[in-house]
């Protein structure tokens, strides 16, 4: 696989190659609006989306990291989303934003779209923001009964993993 990087495994001793992590370059609603829509009601950076709809609702998204655990090798897949916030979360999220020292937890909605899922609704989860300004870390909210959640906490395959990779890869024209 291309954009991978080699390393010792402090897990087996063996070297592996790192995996990318699957990023999502916007939240899911986002990437719904039209360009024009995208243009005058949405504002959108590396790490923050906001949308003003007509009627005045207003989603507020945040990037955030998931670490998803494989069952059967050394190395977890980990995915770059979005969620969404409360104003008051959000605004918190913000104000503290390059403060290195600050923790605390949000709760959110996980708001990318996961190809290999389906979802009806979205999942809840909890926020965790970390020291030394690295993007805050999500944990869905096990009372769920999605396939996404109960995959997150019994694990994937690396077969799973890596076709979720190679997917992305091309779907971002990374690999043919």
């Amino acid at each position: 696989m291309n954009d991978t990087i080699k390393f010792i495994c402090d897990c087996c001793g063996k070297e592996h190659e790192s995996w990318p992590a699957i990023t999502y370059n916007s939240p899911y609603s986002y990437s719904n609006l039209s360009p024009q829509e995208k243009e005058e009601i949405a504002v959108i950076d590396q790490d923050f989306c906001v949308v003003k709809y007509a009627d005045n609702d207003i989603d507020r998204f945040i990037r955030v990291v998931l670490v998803q655990k494989v069952k059967d090798h050394c190395e977890n897949l980990e995915y770059g989303f979005w969620v969404s916030l409360s104003e008051k979360s959000f605004d918190d999220y913000l104000e503290n934003f390059d403060n290195e020292n600050h923790e605390t937890q949000y709760f959110g909605w996980l708001s990318s779209y996961i190809p290999e899922y389906e979802f009806p609704e979205s999942i809840t989860t909890t926020v965790i923001t970390k020291t030394g300004n690295d993007r805050p870390e999500i944990f869905p909210h096990k009372d769920s009964e999605h396939p996404f959640v109960k995959d997150y906490y019994d694990g994937i395959t690396k077969e799973e993993a890596q076709k979720r990779i190679k997917s992305m890869m091309q779907s971002t024209n990374q690999i043919t």
